[in-house]
């Protein structure tokens, strides 16, 4: 049986995409706007694809590159894009329904991660834990490491999938934009 968190997780992903329906139909951006956003989400994007290059599922724990800072980069990443598409949308209901969506599902999904992580590594994560912060990145790293960025490692984790979401958001912005009466 699906571990509620579990549950949770899948759920994220199918509520993520008519939640970005509404916010783009309840968006009304403006060229300054959705500059500002873009910008912001692009830092977001920029820190997702660091980690994922550093990201090897499965196989061992990341403490390399930007998991040296925060124990979830690519959600922290996400949050940055969410927040620039809030602000390229210049409609605090966006930003509200955003805010919304990550405050319900990211604290449930990463305390499951953070439970399937001590699980599998133990004292090591432990250890990892007690030096790098859950979500808010600290200014140094927590740990160091010899492991490097690697994009075969990006392209296995499909991170450009998120830079084609960018992409298409910002299309369709631009879109909503003109569309406007």
């Amino acid at each position: 049986m699906t571990a509620p968190s579990g549950l949770w997780s899948r759920w994220r992903v199918r509520t993520g995409y008519p939640v970005a329906l509404v916010c783009f139909w309840l968006a009304w951006p403006t060229p300054r706007t959705l500059a500002a956003g873009a910008g912001i989400a692009a830092l977001g994007l920029v820190l997702r694809a660091a980690a994922a290059g550093h990201l090897r599922k499965h196989e061992q724990l990341s403490t390399s590159g930007a998991y040296a800072y925060t124990r979830n980069p690519l959600y922290l990443g996400s949050a940055l894009l969410a927040a620039g598409f809030a602000v390229a949308g210049r409609s605090w209901i966006v930003a509200a329904i955003l805010a919304a969506y990550f405050a319900l599902f990211y604290p449930v999904v990463m305390r499951r991660e953070e439970h399937e992580l001590r699980a599998a590594y133990g004292a090591a994560f432990d250890a990892y834990a007690a030096c790098v912060p859950l979500f808010l990145p600290r200014p140094t790293p927590g740990v160091t490491s010899a492991l490097r960025f690697s994009w075969p490692v990006y392209r296995r984790n499909r991170e450009y999938q998120a830079l084609v979401g960018f992409l298409a958001g910002v299309v369709l912005l631009c879109l909503r934009m003109y569309a406007r009466p």
